[in-house]
């Protein structure tokens, strides 16, 4: 009796699946699965689309990848990809950094709009980003960074780019030379001063991960931000910069009411 009325289950979800139409909120049904129109005016909403384009053409590209996406993602599920422990760990990993993101969005939206003058005492203590904003160009050296602490005290030393090339020569470390630009609004407040007075006499290293970068700036132009842009942006960073202190604040909470367990061996060190 039980293997009947399963069967019969089984039977009218298939039939319910095989009468969805695309109707109503419904905009496509790709293999029994819904795309709605809150899914497509959310692609739309992040897709790039060019000032003047034709609506109805976009939107109609927009739904054909949105289409091609889920049938390769019923074929990744058919082929088994979904139960793999790599897709599972990754899968978490996503879904978490997703909730991580809207719960900092959650704070910017809540959190109380600073005043005038507070926006005024933003400005006035990071020059970089508005009133003395510049973009740099850079002349680079890009290499491994070296763990001789020899040669590392060597290229704290130099004082021009082919000085730096020629001790990354020296030590048989391979470098590629390259321009870049610099926006001056990007660099951290306690780093700009040290920069700021290197700039156009000595090159700078900055780490990447295993990389160095050395840099030297060979022309200034200033782009300053004022008026109704500056106090936009300084809003916007400022609210960015409350939330994740927030966020801080209220992970240190949370972190005090965990039970976390941890395998002999893999616990931090005790302070």
């Amino acid at each position: 009796m039980r293997s009947t009325i399963l069967i019969g289950v089984g039977l009218a979800l298939a039939l319910s699946a095989c009468n969805k139409k695309a109707e109503g909120q419904t905009v496509a049904i790709v293999n029994g699965e819904e795309i709605t129109a809150a899914e497509l005016n959310s692609e739309l909403t992040g897709a790039n689309t060019p000032v003047g384009a034709d609506k109805n053409a976009m939107r109609s590209r927009v739904l054909q990848a949105m289409i091609d996406r889920r049938l390769l993602a019923q074929q990744a599920k058919t082929d088994g990809v979904d139960k793999t422990p790599e897709f599972l760990n990754r899968q978490r990993k996503l879904t978490e950094d997703l909730l991580i993101s809207m719960l900092a969005t959650r704070q910017i939206d809540t959190a109380q709009l600073p005043s005038d003058e507070e926006i005024q005492k933003f400005e006035a203590s990071r020059p970089q980003m508005f009133a003395n904003r510049e973009q740099w160009n850079l002349e680079q050296l890009r290499f491994q960074m070296p763990t001789d602490p020899a040669v590392r005290a060597k290229l704290d030393q130099s004082k021009t780019l082919d000085d730096i090339a020629a001790v990354l020569t020296g030590a048989g470390i391979t470098f590629v030379r390259q321009k870049n630009r610099l926006d001056t609004a990007i660099i951290p407040p306690n780093l700009f001063g040290q920069l700021a007075t290197a700039a156009g006499t000595e090159p700078f290293i900055i780490p990447v991960g295993n990389l160095g970068v050395a840099s030297v700036v060979v022309s200034r132009e200033a782009a300053p931000i004022t008026g109704e842009q500056a106090k936009s942006v300084a809003v916007a960073t400022m609210r960015r910069e409350q939330a994740a202190k927030l966020m801080q604040n209220r992970l240190k909470t949370i972190r005090q009411s965990a039970k976390i367990e941890y395998k002999q061996g893999f616990a931090p060190p005790t302070k």
